[in-house]
């Protein structure tokens, strides 16, 4: 068996997420199960970095499978590109080596979550941004922001605990304006179910003064999900990075490669 890195785009508005669920096969973990066996004739695991929620989006998930023997990475992609439907799209496929993992290897993601601030809704990017037409203060946005940069105890924006560590590490966050657009850019070690969406939540609710940075900033000692911004809606989330490091270099990559930071 050989050990193949799959790079996938796909538009999240129809799916009820990346995990293969039993009572829908509207997932994308099961559309591509569903595609390479019915391509090379054997049941594979598909295994993402992650599971994104129904409606989020990917530009560059990143998936592992093992296939018997060694197959021609772009005929593959060609040919599973060809069989799935128009809203997934493979956009690499690369023979690793055994024991890379898609989750387990991953040392770090970016999410870039998009709002729409403009009273009507974007008619083009109404499926990939947030509607919410409310005058934000960006600049106590961006403090509050600053806040949650570093390691900490993020029980407070997740709502799924499972007795796992809510310890994460977020690297950084970023807003980007244009027009009336708004683009907020996670970068993190790892997200918990939910966690980025809360996070918006929580920054919007900042820019609307509901909550201070301070009050933010409290929510990382010992703050209750209760206590946080509210769930941002799934379609302004878009997965767009996974990073990984190469052995021996101390160096971190994203999913084509590139690399992103040393040490």
């Amino acid at each position: 068996m050989r050990t193949y890195k799959l790079t996938i785009a796909y538009d999240g508005t129809r799916y009820q997420g990346w995990q293969r669920q039993p009572d829908t096969e509207l997932t994308i973990q099961g559309t591509l199960e569903r595609t390479i066996r019915d391509l090379k004739g054997v049941s594979v695991e598909v295994h993402g970095s992650g599971r994104t929620d129904g409606g989020v989006h990917a530009e560059a998930q990143t998936a592992s499978i093992c296939l018997p023997g060694k197959v021609d990475e772009e005929v593959f992609q060609a040919e599973l590109n060809r069989m799935l439907p128009e809203d997934i799209r493979v956009t690499g496929a690369k023979l690793v080596k055994n024991g890379f993992h898609a989750r387990y290897s991953a040392v770090g993601k970016r999410y870039e979550y998009n709002i729409d601030m403009w009273e009507k809704a974007d008619v083009f990017t109404r499926k990939y941004c947030f509607h919410f037409p409310e005058k934000l203060d960006i600049k106590a946005m961006k403090a509050a922001a600053g806040c949650l940069v570093g390691k900490y105890d993020f029980a407070a924006f997740t709502d799924r605990n499972e007795d796992q560590s809510t310890v994460r590490k977020i690297y950084d966050i970023q807003m980007e304006e244009e027009g009336s657009k708004l683009k907020i850019i996670y970068e993190g070690n790892g997200f918990m179910y939910h966690m980025v969406r809360i996070l918006t939540g929580t920054l919007l609710e900042v820019g609307t003064g509901k909550r201070t940075a301070k009050e933010t900033a409290a929510l990382l000692r010992g703050g209750e999900r209760w206590q946080a911004g509210f769930l941002a809606p799934a379609c302004g989330l878009t997965l767009k990075e996974v990073y990984y490091r190469v052995t021996g270099q101390g160096v971190t990559c994203n999913t084509t490669g590139k690399m992103i930071k040393k040490g």
